[in-house]
């Protein structure tokens, strides 16, 4: 028997040790290479691995089996607790514990119980005795109501899941874990069928539609916030474009309404966090660039009171707010806050001022088209046949009944003027003058324009009677070109023009065109606006009073 082990040293305990040493022996009697041997050792290495591996696809391939039907069992325990309503008599175990074994043999026991019960609930009790077509009929009514219900309970359920899952697209949410709290069969891999369409999952889809919905109004009614102060601090700080493209995502919602956002991620927390640092920032700058905005809110202030006529003095109040950053004494979003107070109540003002600042602007321009029309009734040549000729005497025919309307614009400015005075308790200035003043200054002109009028009147009318009256006693006419008797010299007119105007001028800040002009160093220059050459058209029968009566007299249009 020894004999026999000692031949065979395969009997006995095998072991992969004893086989290579057994292999070394052979190939040493043989006299194999090495080589050879390396060779026939790497292959059998292999072998070994492949061995192996096959082991292990097999061991992973059950375990994914297991999981499987252990995930199974845990859906359809879910199933049967939701349809069947009542848990309180139903031990569920915890199987998130164990092996995988262990979890399957916890969860059968209480799978086996609920499909029992359900067994025992979905066989309905048929009555043999009665057999009949109208109780099939009424059974199959009764199937198709249940069926109808199932189909439209399946159709608000994949409506609800629908909607969870735009609203979770837009708000940057895990669709999967919200739609799974709310049940697991509500899962996309989950068949259609398969779904639960329960009173309960119904509710809770409900829900969660409307705190989604919530969810979305706070944060888009947040981001339009932030997206109208980034707007402003752009604005406020001239912000170049390249800067502003980077929030783009974010301003193009500002007008936009809670169901009109769609887009995926538009209102996902990560975005508005990212507003909220760059409003941060540019708070921080903001604070560093103050005397630069408060100037600039400065010049806005003076231009809409430049726009409505009224007199400020634009070097004390930046002195003011100079002195006002420099001492520290006030915060910079308060000064601010301040400057954007006084703008609005200019735009106000701006505002209560409008219908008597076009009152004005058009008064003053029916005065140009009137000194225009003295000037033009001055030209001796404005008949010749030159290139224009005709648009002027259009023009002529404009502006004469401009002209005849200027007395009732100056009574309804008056009354206008008035009125807002006493509503106001203060008094209306126009480039920091009065401007009833002025009107009544331009009144007073008017009036002696036509004491004027009427003195040259006269004084054509005696002129006449003279030369009548030669020609009683003489018998003959004076040439117009070689008059008899010394021509009359009309006397030098009191501003030393040639219509016979006042010199006295209308207190407004602007010239007859509505110019306005600057000194160096920016400031506007308060100028004045001239009053007409003529407050009163010169009629047809006047045109030529300012010349003696023995002067040829041109026709007037």
């Amino acid at each position: 028997m020894a004999v026999t082990e000692a031949e065979n040293p395969l009997v006995g305990e095998i072991t992969c040790g004893s086989l290579l040493q057994k292999l070394q022996e052979i190939w040493d009697e043989v006299g194999e290479s090495d080589e050879e041997r390396d060779k026939m050792l790497l292959q059998i290495e292999q072998e070994c691995l492949d061995v192996y591996k096959r082991k292990v696809e097999q061991a992973a391939k059950s375990r994914a089996q297991l999981l499987q039907a252990l995930s199974d069992a845990k859906l359809e325990l879910s199933t049967l607790v939701s349809a069947l309503g009542d848990k309180s008599f139903i031990s569920i175990p915890e199987t998130t514990l164990g092996t995988i074994n262990e979890q399957l043999a916890a969860i059968a026991p209480a799978l086996e119980q609920l499909l029992k019960q359900k067994e025992e609930r979905g066989a309905p009790a048929v009555d043999e005795s009665d057999l009949s077509l109208k109780k099939l009929n009424e059974y199959q009514v009764k199937l198709q109501e249940l069926q109808k219900e199932k189909s439209d309970r399946l159709h608000k359920v994949l409506e609800f899941v629908s909607t969870v899952h735009d609203l979770c697209a837009v708000l940057g949410m895990d669709f999967f874990s919200t739609v799974t709290e709310v049940h697991p069969s509500l899962d996309d891999t989950t068949g259609v069928q398969s779904k639960s369409i329960s009173n309960d999952t119904l509710l809770r889809l409900a829900e969660t539609v409307s705190v989604l919905n919530e969810d979305k109004k706070q944060r888009l009614h947040k981001l339009q916030e932030l997206a109208t102060q980034l707007i402003d601090l752009w604005n406020l700080m001239d912000t170049p474009e390249e800067e502003r493209i980077l929030f783009d995502h974010v301003t193009c919602h500002t007008s936009a309404s809670v169901d009109g956002v769609t887009v995926p991620g538009a209102l996902a927390l990560d975005l508005i966090e990212q507003a909220e640092v760059e409003v941060e920032r540019l708070d921080q700058l903001k604070a560093s660039r103050m005397k630069e905005i408060a100037f600039k809110k400065q010049v806005e202030l003076e231009e809409i009171f430049a726009r409505a006529h009224i007199e400020i003095d634009p070097e004390a109040a930046r002195e003011k707010i100079m002195a006002l950053i420099d001492s520290g004494n006030v915060e910079p979003t308060e000064l601010l806050a301040d400057m954007d107070n006084q703008i609005a109540k200019a735009k106000e003002e701006v505002l209560s001022r409008k219908e008597i600042l076009d009152r004005v602007e058009k008064w003053m321009s029916a005065c140009e088209e009137e000194s225009w029309l003295e000037d033009y009734n001055r030209d001796e040549n404005r008949y010749n046949s030159s290139r224009g000729a005709h648009l002027n005497l259009k023009r002529a025919e404009k502006a004469r009944i401009l002209v005849n309307k200027i007395p009732g614009m100056v009574d309804t400015l008056v009354a206008k003027t008035r009125a807002w005075e006493e509503d106001r308790g203060i008094s209306f200035s126009y480039d920091g003058v009065p401007l009833l003043a002025m009107l009544d200054e331009y009144a007073m002109l008017r009036q002696e324009r036509e004491e004027e009028k009427r003195r040259l009147r006269d004084q054509k009318k005696y002129g006449e009677q003279q030369n009548t009256e030669q020609e009683a006693i003489f018998g003959s006419k004076p040439s117009p070109a070689r008059p008899s008797g010394p021509k009359k010299v009309v006397g030098p007119r009191a501003n030393g023009g040639t219509n016979g105007t006042p010199s006295r001028r209308l207190s407004l800040n602007a010239t007859q065109n509505g110019s306005r002009s600057a000194t160096k160093d920016g400031k506007r220059d308060s100028m004045k606006l001239a009053a007409p050459a003529n407050f009163v058209a010169i009629s047809k029968e006047d045109a030529a009073s300012h010349v003696s009566g023995t002067d040829p007299v041109p026709a007037s249009p």
